[in-house]
């Protein structure tokens, strides 16, 4: 059993940043809410989006209970479109009073270091704080794009919380590919 080790990193933003908003990238964009999601099409986004970065909580989910968790009406999803393709998205969960959290975020690899990332977290935070909150809240971990900290950092949030956990590493149990190569890990024998 190959287990890792992690930081799970809290950060907290407790009122509407008043910077001016970051200029769109030099492309046809689109930023949709999703409605009535399907949970194929979540699941290329989670996954797409997620997988070089070890993401794999919600592949577990079965796809009755996925359904109606993206399904809550408190539960909001928006995908950023570049020329018609989907380049990366948001999720914000609502449901506590006066809170929101910012619960996925990330781009399509095929968008990372084309200035969509700071876009993108700039429109999910200008849709948290459309509500009458007076906190919108992220984590971030240890193995997600080495950059995310920074970003959230630079957008406004601050770190409230650190919380290590350790975990077994999901290419080893077919969670993940085995082959699937991260930037802090080293390769896994793929007999």
């Amino acid at each position: 059993m190959a287990l890792l080790d992690d930081v799970i990193t809290y950060l907290e933003m407790r009122e509407r940043p008043t910077t001016p908003r970051i200029p769109a990238p030099p492309a046809k964009l689109a930023l949709m809410q999703v409605e009535n999601c399907t949970v194929s099409f979540y699941r290329y986004l989670y996954e797409t989006v997620g997988t070089p970065w070890l993401w794999y909580e919600r592949r577990l989910t079965a796809d009755g209970a996925l359904g109606a968790e993206i399904g809550k009406p408190t539960t909001e999803i928006f995908v950023l479109y570049a020329g018609g393709v989907p380049a990366g998205y948001f999720e914000l969960d609502t449901a506590p009073p006066q809170e929101t959290e910012l619960r996925y975020f990330g781009l399509i690899p095929e968008f990372i270091g084309r200035g969509f990332g700071p876009f993108l977290l700039r429109a999910a935070i200008d849709r948290a704080w459309e509500r009458p909150i007076r906190r919108l809240w992220v984590h971030t971990r240890t193995f997600d794009h080495p950059r995310a900290l920074g970003y959230y950092q630079r957008a406004g949030f601050v770190v409230y919380a650190r919380q290590k956990l350790r975990f077994e590493d999901p290419r080893t149990q077919g969670i993940l590919p085995r082959t699937l190569k991260h930037p802090l890990l080293p390769p896994l024998d793929e007999t």
